[in-house]
């Protein structure tokens, strides 16, 4: 794995058995299957009926001069083609929607587990390494499942009758026939081993493609602020090579395997047909059987060599569906009990901390909180302010149980919310990060993604209470107006009214302010603040503060330092009595409020 590549283990596949974990999406579709089925044996009954025909059209018609059986050997030549045409088109049709309707299926699936699972998963696997599996994996396995199985099934049903008619049509021949069979084996067993590992390390150089492209896009503005588009071109040059150079392994991997299979295939049948040719001269079989034998040879042949070649693009698959049986047999930390316990209604908005000790899994070693106690009354504002990696931001992940403590508990309206469903704890809430999420979608969608089922009328009025009505009709569309990729084309207080917005329409019991204000502004800043006091009337607050200037009028400000509660109080009151909090005070406000910080604490 090349360096800073992050992502899970994975389990090395061992043979095709992953293929058969896709069954399951078959299951609703038994219908079509079976019409797949039918078609499938029609055509290839059909094919191996076409070598008797033509025996009939060699021996009865031309060997023995007589038109009429020339004529009915013709005839059922023209109506055998016709079935099969039809048979053809039957299963090209139904495995082909197949394909499309399963990998269809799939994604969803994927993409409603990649929902399901806790926010520890992404800590460890990287967004471009999640859409490789989604986009990449699950197109591989439609080109399998739509033609490659279907082609690989049709042929070793080929094969399979090909041999039978052969032993019909003449044992000596077929007899020689089989003991090139261990030959055509042994190097699809040798090679094929090897194109599996090089087709599943092709996909993880692929991924590493998408999740490097992922990232840079993401973040051109600092790519290009810091002038690193040559170190980024470099290496993304450097993951498309190692990509290339495991994908040209893998080619030259399958096509070895193709050419020695079809050389040791056709040269021996070019062989045992020369020894036909001598019976034939010797009078022991006919021309008709010749001729027969020559198609279900040339039958055999094809199949094992199409058999060698899809043999390659099913250990492809195979290591794609690997990749994403991972993910939807990948088990989420945080799930509703059995019997989940209901949240009191109405609701309160209390939420209390007892004795809360939590480790995120990237860093064990290191608690983010440590016998951690808080208990914030409904309605009241309780700021949380303290250095960086106190353990704040773990207080608001905790809520909204993203992750569960190792032990305490947290409680919401005197519910421990381990007991109750994480859809209906979060439901209580409403988040307002520090950098506001802006949907590739217009105003409408952005503001109504608080709660889907509100009206135009409800998302203009959240809006105007939010100050961003003002703008938004200015824009060239209004609310309808695309807000482009990740609110480009708004600015920083645009984005975080909308995001007010947007938590003003949730209606929440429990609203989290993660600095809502400290990237605006002072205009901006004016107007998100005074938007957040009318979010705030009614409900329980919580505001992770990073400027002291913002909450000195909370009702309590709660002091957090190397994840415990260490102060707890009024504005005034801390800063004469806690002097971690007077020293952050002193660092952010002017000279003179400064000095008298400084004069208590140092006496």
């Amino acid at each position: 794995m090349p360096p800073n590549t992050v992502s899970f283990d994975r389990p090395k596949g061992r043979n095709l058995r992953y293929l058969s974990r896709t069954a399951g999406f078959l299951k609703p579709y038994k219908g079509r299957v079976v019409a797949a089925a039918l078609a499938l044996l029609v055509t290839v009954l059909t094919g191996l009926a076409l070598g008797q025909g033509l025996k009939e059209l060699i021996d009865n018609g031309f060997a023995a001069g007589n038109a009429d059986a020339l004529d009915r050997a013709l005839f059922l030549l023209l109506g055998l083609s016709v079935i099969m045409a039809g048979g053809t088109f039957a299963r090209f049709y139904f495995v082909s929607w197949l394909g499309e309707r399963v990998v269809a299926d799939l994604r969803k699936a994927v993409f409603d587990r990649i929902l399901s699972l806790h926010t520890g998963f992404f800590e460890v696997t990287r967004t471009g390494e999640v859409l490789s599996r989604l986009t990449t994996d699950t197109t591989l396995l439609q080109t399998v499942i739509g033609s490659s199985a279907s082609v690989a099934l049709r042929n070793a049903l080929n094969l399979v009758g090909g041999v039978v008619m052969l032993f019909v049509t003449n044992p000596k021949l077929t007899g020689l026939v089989l003991l090139v069979v261990p030959l055509v084996v042994a190097p699809i067993m040798i090679f094929g081993r090897r194109v599996r590992k090089l087709s599943r390390a092709s996909q993880d150089r692929v991924a590493d493609v998408g999740a490097f492209a992922e990232e840079s896009i993401n973040a051109m503005h600092t790519v290009q602020a810091f002038t690193h588009e040559n170190e980024d071109r470099k290496r993304f040059a450097g993951d498309v090579s190692n990509a290339f150079d495991v994908a040209i392994s893998r080619i030259l991997m399958r096509g070895m395997l193709t050419a020695v299979v079809i050389l040791l295939v056709f040269g021996s049948i070019g062989f045992i047909l020369w020894l036909g040719g001598q019976d034939m001269q010797a009078g022991e079989i006919t021309g008709g059987e010749l001729a027969a034998f020559i198609f279900y040879a040339t039958m055999v042949a094809f199949s094992v060599g199409v058999i060698s070649e899809v043999y390659g693009e099913l250990q492809r698959a195979a290591g794609a569906t690997e990749r994403l049986i991972e993910l939807l047999e990948a088990e989420p930390e945080i799930v509703a009990p059995q019997n989940p316990k209901p949240l009191p209604q109405p609701a309160k908005g209390r939420v209390r901390f007892d004795n809360v000790t939590f480790h995120y899994p990237s860093r064990p070693d290191l608690p983010a909180l440590i016998d951690f106690n808080l208990d914030v009354a409904p309605g009241e504002t309780v700021a949380l302010v303290g250095p960086s990696g106190a353990g704040k931001s773990t207080v608001f992940q905790l809520l909204l149980r993203f992750y569960d403590p190792e032990s305490g508990q947290v409680r919401l309206d005197g519910v421990d919310v381990k007991e109750a469903d994480p859809k209906a704890v979060r439901e209580r809430y409403a988040l307002v990060p520090q950098d506001p999420v802006i949907f590739g979608a217009d105003a409408w969608e952005n503001i109504r993604y608080g709660r889907p089922t509100a009206d135009n009328a409800a998302v203009r009025e959240a809006a105007e209470a939010a100050a961003a009505a003002e703008f938004l009709d200015e824009l060239p569309d209004g609310f309808g107006t695309f807000m482009g990729e990740k609110g480009m084309r708004l600015s920083g207080g645009q984005r975080q009214r909308i995001s007010l917005a947007r938590a003003l329409l949730r209606d929440p019991s429990v609203l989290l302010l993660d600095e809502a204000t400290s990237a605006l502004d002072a205009e901006n800043e004016r107007l998100v603040q005074a938007a957040l006091e009318k979010l705030k009337a009614g409900r329980t607050t919580l505001v992770i503060a990073h400027r002291l200037a913002t909450v000195v009028d909370a009702d309590r400000i709660v002091v957090i330092d190397k994840g415990r509660v260490v102060a707890s109080g009024r504005h005034t009151e801390l800063l004469q009595t806690n002097p971690l909090y007077a020293r952050l005070a002193a660092l952010q406000f002017d000279v003179d409020l400064r000095d008298s910080v400084l004069a208590p604490v140092s006496a």
